[in-house]
């Protein structure tokens, strides 16, 4: 197997319906020594147990460059190297734009853009620096978002948006490169990200259908190891969804609003709240031990 033997980074993997530790467990079942990354330090540190000794929990801030570095300067002190980086650390807010406090807006574009940002930078260092020669692979997680927009999202649309855009922008500053750069794009993922995104719209958001598992992202991300390649969308309606967007932007506009309202927000009231934006939280109970 590929990944046997190899070491992987991969931030935001301590949320237990996550993206991030289900790729690190399919990465760890595949023979790699994987890092988990994350700023709920106790969290990592657990999830790395439960995955076996040869792993590792760090607390990292993506938003904070510092981390980034003291975390993989840890990650190479424990392994001697890093073969893949994952970046799956991402937060979202939702409310009408001009309702959405600034700080609120602002603290989204920190961790999702500035972050990714970060964790790049490091990242390519570091594959930069590698001998006898730059290797490595790099994969940043956009969204379905990142090439449409829906209301009530603006926050998380613009981030993601941005991260497209770096993504691309390094792809093509590394075209012939060793070091390898991808950018998964989920549509609707089952995750913890829209239990702990802030709110101001007075309800909570949900995966818009068809919804996957996270494993099919972390399959998305093994794949893309196997066989580079610039993007992967997971989602069967992205591209026609990306279509109408941009063919039939009066159309698309028209009908948007209504069906992520129907699709995409839960029914019960919620008072305006900043999520998991400034302070990591617990993880939510499933619904059926809620009480």
């Amino acid at each position: 197997m590929l990944l046997q033997g190899q070491t992987a980074a991969i931030s935001g993997a301590a949320s237990a319906r996550g993206i991030g530790l289900a790729t690190a467990k399919l990465f760890a079942a595949q023979g790699a020594r994987v890092a988990i990354l994350d700023i709920d330090e106790a969290a990592a540190k657990q999830q790395a147990a439960a995955l076996g000794p040869q792993h590792l929990g760090l607390r990292c801030d993506v938003a904070d460059k510092a981390s980034c570095q003291a975390a993989a300067d840890r990650v190479l002190a424990a392994f001697g190297q890093i073969d893949v980086v994952v970046h799956a650390a991402a937060v979202a807010a939702y409310g009408r734009f001009a309702e959405i406090p600034g700080e609120v807006f602002d603290q989204v574009q920190k961790v999702n853009v500035n972050g990714t940002a970060n964790v790049a930078r490091t990242a390519l260092r570091h594959f930069d620096d590698r001998r006898p020669r730059p290797d490595g692979h790099l994969v940043l997680f956009g969204s379905l978002v990142g090439k449409i927009s829906t209301p009530y999202l603006s926050p998380y649309v613009t981030s993601k948006w941005a991260v497209h855009g770096l993504a691309r922008t390094l792809q093509a500053e590394r075209q012939g490169d060793p070091v390898h750069v991808s950018l998964v794009e989920p549509g609707g993922v089952s995750t913890t990200i829209y239990d702990k995104a802030a709110s101001y719209l007075g309800v909570q958001g949900k995966p818009p259908p068809p919804v996957y598992g996270a494993e099919r992202c972390a399959s998305a991300v093994v794949s893309l190891i196997d066989h580079p390649r610039r993007e992967r969308a997971v989602g069967v309606f992205n591209p026609v969804i990306a279509l109408g967007f941009r063919m039939f932007p009066a159309v698309y506009d028209r009908i948007v609003a209504p069906l992520v309202s129907r699709l995409a927000l839960s029914d019960e009231p919620v008072a305006d709240h900043r999520g998991n934006l400034f302070q990591a939280q617990p993880e939510p109970l499933p619904a059926k031990d809620q009480r």
